[in-house]
């Protein structure tokens, strides 16, 4: 008898980041605010920015001042991609 090897996908990790939340207004959905910073290429300067992002939170455990990682999923909505992973620190 011939034994066939299983083959295991080996799938990267999920992209994961670290925002506050400003919104916990929806049913199983928290808005996660996103900063980063960049050197300005032509001035120098360090230049902060930020995103929002629409965030899956199926047991609606973060509430609004909670830091939290996040990392990218399938989509559930036309505005969600990305689910909660833990909560980092409590308000």
């Amino acid at each position: 008898m011939a034994e066939t090897a299983k083959v295991v996908s080996q799938k990267q990790d999920a992209y994961t980041i670290i925002g506050e939340v400003v919104s916990d207004k929806m049913d199983k959905t928290i808005v996660v605010k996103v900063f980063r910073a960049f050197r300005h290429p032509l001035f120098g300067k360090v230049v902060r920015r930020h995103k929002k992002y629409h965030v899956h939170d199926k047991n609606n455990t973060a509430k609004i001042g909670d830091w939290v990682e996040i990392a990218e999923s399938r989509p559930v909505s036309k505005m969600k991609h990305m689910a909660l992973v833990r909560v980092l620190e409590k308000h």
